[in-house]
């Protein structure tokens, strides 16, 4: 995530955000999660990384989901304040989870859990750096 890449355009940097809530709206629902409305003013687009989105589903239960170069990923809103704490028990939950592959006897032995354990420990490094640049989060009100 730290690469310089070229500047989006304004109209490219929408079209990501929209099509980054689309995906996160699609992931929710194959969990079988439907979405009331997103609170904007609570999610974060790190255009074109990240985008962490706050739900409100129709069951009224908050929830945080990130999408973007990362797994897609969803957690109760009760598991952070902010975006910026979202990113962090993220990081987190992959870094765990990318340990439980790597230690288990079966899943170790398989070259697509292995690959899939290095895409977690390396998305969980990034979210965390991210989580780490102050100026991203200026704006956001402190947990």
């Amino acid at each position: 995530m730290a690469e310089q890449q070229p500047q989006m355009t304004e109209a490219e940097a929408s079209e990501w955000v929209r099509l980054q809530f689309q995906r996160a709206n699609k992931f929710l629902a194959e969990k079988g999660i439907l979405t009331d409305r997103v609170l904007t003013k609570d999610s974060r687009y790190l255009v074109p990384h990240v985008a962490v989105w706050k739900f409100s589903t129709q069951d009224q239960v908050d929830v945080w989901v990130v999408n973007g170069d990362v797994p897609s990923d969803v957690v109760g809103a009760g598991a952070a304040k902010t975006a910026r704490e979202a990113l962090r028990h993220f990081s987190l939950q992959w870094q765990i989870q990318a340990d439980k592959i790597l230690t288990d006897e079966k899943l170790s032995q398989d070259p697509e859990q292995q690959k899939y354990a290095k895409y977690l420990i390396q998305s969980a490094e990034n979210l965390y750096q991210t989580t780490q640049v102050e100026d991203l989060w200026e704006d956001q009100p402190q947990g």
